[in-house]
């Protein structure tokens, strides 16, 4: 009926690694080495399954799926708001106003000319001059939306605190951003 098992010999059944200590205890020290091995080997296999999985991940998010597009999106808005603080902080000697200008006007051209090209992938559809202006004018509008929409706040609100505006201006910005995105992406590129 079935096969009868010598002390030392190992299951069939036994393919998949268990903790060394529990083989170790049931087999002896050959379950162990067996063990070890297995689990090398599905450690190989983790790691190509991994390879895989963020090499898809690779193909999609540089596709033309909205949220791929969404997530380079971000990306790029986080890196041109790391290039405008630094800009602002190298020429803040020169005043505030105008490292705010140089550092909008910088970051505001680069992060257009990196969705030209990365984010939508449209630098064979849409020319530089295009994408500087129509994107130039979609930065505009959401500065004056985000500053009529801070001004409203003062008005309704005069003794609001620090963190309340702060987390008005997060909301505003988002909406902006989530529009800025979509114009882009239906209108400009």
């Amino acid at each position: 009926m079935g096969k009868t098992m010598a002390v030392h010999e190992i299951p069939e059944r036994a393919t998949m690694p268990v903790t060394g200590l529990v083989n170790t205890y049931t087999y002896g020290t050959e379950a162990l080495a067996y063990g070890t091995e297995a689990l090398a080997h599905g450690t190989e296999a983790l790691h190509a399954t991994g390879s895989r999985w963020l090499g898809r991940l690779g193909v999609w998010l540089r596709g033309d799926a909205v949220f791929a597009q969404l997530i380079r999106f971000a990306l790029v808005g986080g890196l041109s708001n790391v290039g405008y603080i630094l800009l602002f902080l190298a020429l803040y000697g020169g005043g505030p106003q105008l490292a705010n200008l140089a550092g909008s006007i910088v970051s505001t051209a680069l992060a257009n000319e990196m969705h030209r090209r990365l984010t939508f992938q449209a630098a064979d559809r849409v020319r530089w001059y295009t994408a500087q202006l129509e994107g130039g004018a979609l930065a505009l509008a959401g500065l004056a939306i985000t500053s009529g929409g801070l001004a409203i706040l003062e008005v309704i609100e005069p003794g609001i605190d620090g963190l309340t505006e702060a987390i008005a201006v997060l909301g505003i910005t988002a909406a902006v951003g989530t529009m800025r995105f979509l114009t882009l992406r239906l209108w400009v590129f």
